[in-house]
């Protein structure tokens, strides 16, 4: 049997839910990305009879999010996220595994990251609504 099972099986979803945010928030760099890349290829294929009116609608939605690296950001945003995430991991495991008694952490590295992710939650909510 495992001592403190219940305390490292907690310290493992945390850790595998940090994970999964950071892979989403790579995966939208990623759509970003894409999408610009999409737009480019319009611009370049299509006749240009053809183009004016589609690609009006569509550099609404590219504009400063994608020519700025925008998708480049979020990608390595989420990587350091995950990098975050595994050194708490790995931190907590052992604060666990410790004998000793430890006093409760605020988590103020925690704090900052939610507060990055809901800035730039908020960010795109804004930007696609005035768009």
């Amino acid at each position: 049997m495992i001592r403190d099972y219940v305390s490292h099986a907690a310290n493992e979803r945390t850790f595998l839910a940090w994970v999964r945010t950071g892979i989403a928030i790579m995966a939208l760099g990623f759509v970003i990305e894409k999408f610009d890349l999409f737009v480019h290829t319009i611009s370049i294929t299509l006749p240009a009879v053809e183009r004016g009116p589609i690609l009006q609608r569509f550099e609404k939605l590219s504009g400063p999010l994608t020519s700025g690296g925008g998708g480049g950001l979020l990608v390595l945003g989420g990587v350091a996220l995950i990098i975050v995430a595994t050194v708490r991991f790995i931190h907590t495991r052992r604060l666990i595994a410790d004998e000793a008694l430890h006093g409760f952490d605020a988590g103020l590295v925690e704090l900052v990251i939610l507060a990055a992710l809901l800035l730039l939650g908020s960010g795109f909510v804004v930007y696609l609504a005035i768009g």
